[in-house]
């Protein structure tokens, strides 16, 4: 039978939450799961929540009954910037776009990106000055973005980081504002930071229909994502339009650099903080040992999820396994970042231990640092492979090491990214 959920007051919510409630989330839900169990109800004057930090209900969400949930308000929000791509948007749009996105993150295709990782990571480890202290985050965020636009559009579109990097920056800092009853005014008002979104948002969709004109007049025969998309949308019964184009390329744009540039950048962080594993790592990259390799970044996605929390809505009244009662409307989300750290399901869980993956895998749906279900993300083992190429470039020749009184602190907004630049030296091996 459907059983109440428990949880926290309105008032306890929120004493615990403002005036800034994403960002203090995590905290807040740390404190709630230690006492009212790992499904959790809670609610703002304005919404109705319920917290997700157990597997087998969040199998629910992510396959059982997948199709009682729609995608949440923070992707509703994103849409601001990404529009009805495959990150935002729903059935049965989200299905169509998959199968034709697809093949462009196929295995045979992946293959043919790594030449291209491999150059693109050696140059950048050649053009690092030993012992000057450098921002991690902003270098692997450049990285990355070279990478993405050289394999999913065919073209270097670095010259674009500053206007990809503003629109970012400006999306992270308003996010959580957003997501509050005054957030469609304040998209309205012209506030300074509405009108600088605005700005880079024009300046990003001028970047991507040039590069959907372009790819027109020079062709299509190429590997690359743009292209297939392109030839996708002569083939279709009903093409597709220009701005469906934009949608999808601006979120592989975004997100096809934004999440590996993270998980770059807290390898580099935990490795320069554990010395064994980071001879490991070195050694490894060395010889060609790529499933040590993937084993760190495996510990690191657990550690540090880029997609640091999931969240849907719920369509209908859903009663989930283990009987909890989930009202029509509700935002229903979980957290990789707290459920990757549950002492039961991970032995030392703040520990930072690649050989931990070489034990029995964990409960399905325990590990989630990609989603789950048919909404998993489309282009993991492409992320995947980048980070081993670039992690193998860079440790195989450096040991990376935090700058003198460096602090470095986690700002969970949109993704899992750094609170502050991270001041980093290379050194020789």
């Amino acid at each position: 039978m459907a059983s109440k959920i428990p949880g926290p007051s309105r008032i306890a919510t929120l004493l615990g939450l403002l005036p800034v409630p994403f960002q203090r989330f995590p905290e807040f839900m740390r404190r709630s799961t230690a006492r009212y169990g790992n499904v959790v109800a809670f609610a703002l004057p304005w919404r109705s929540y319920v917290f997700i930090n157990d597997p087998e209900p969040l199998k629910d969400m992510f396959v059982t009954q997948q199709h009682a949930f729609s995608k949440s308000l923070g992707a509703r929000v994103l849409r601001l910037l990404l529009g009805e791509g495959l990150l935002t948007s729903e059935e049965p749009l989200h299905r169509k776009m998959r199968r034709i996105v697809q093949p462009a993150f196929h295995h045979e295709r992946i293959a043919e990106y790594e030449r291209i990782m491999e150059r693109d990571a050696r140059e950048f480890a050649e053009m690092l000055r030993l012992g000057e202290a450098f921002d991690a985050h902003a270098a692997m965020m450049e990285l990355t973005l070279r990478i993405a636009s050289e394999t999913l559009f065919g073209s270097d579109e670095s010259d674009s980081a500053a206007a990809v990097a503003d629109a970012l920056r400006l999306m992270m800092t308003e996010f959580s504002a957003m997501l509050t009853p005054i957030g469609a005014l304040r998209q309205r008002l012209p506030l300074r930071n509405t009108r600088r979104f605005w700005r880079a948002r024009r300046a990003l969709d001028a970047i991507i229909y040039d590069l959907i004109a372009r790819r027109r007049r020079n062709g299509t025969q190429r590997v690359d994502a743009l292209s297939m998309l392109l030839v996708a949308q002569a083939s279709e019964s009903a093409p597709l339009s220009d701005e469906q184009l934009r949608d999808e390329i601006m979120t592989l744009f975004i997100a096809g650099h934004e999440t590996t540039a993270n998980l770059l950048t807290w390898t580099l962080y935990l490795l320069a903080q554990h010395p064994d594993v980071d001879a490991r790592t070195a050694a490894a990259a060395r010889a060609g040992d790529r499933s040590y390799l993937n084993r760190v970044l495996k510990e690191v996605l657990r550690l540090y999820p880029p997609a640091w929390i999931i969240g849907r809505e719920a369509l209908r009244d859903v009663t989930l396994a283990g009987g909890g009662f989930i009202p029509r409307g509700t935002t229903v989300f979980a957290a990789p970042l707290m459920l990757h750290r549950r002492p039961d399901l991970f032995s030392d869980p703040d520990e930072f231990d690649p050989d931990r993956w070489l034990g029995p895998e964990p409960p399905p749906f325990a590990y989630v640092p990609f989603g789950g279900g048919a909404r998993r993300c489309i282009g993991d083992e492409f992320a995947l492979r980048e980070a081993s190429i670039v992690l193998q470039a860079l440790v195989s020749r450096f040991r990376f090491e935090l700058a003198p009184g460096a602090r470095v602190e986690i700002a969970p907004l949109v993704t899992l990214r750094p609170a502050g630049p991270v001041m980093m030296g290379a050194i020789a091996r």
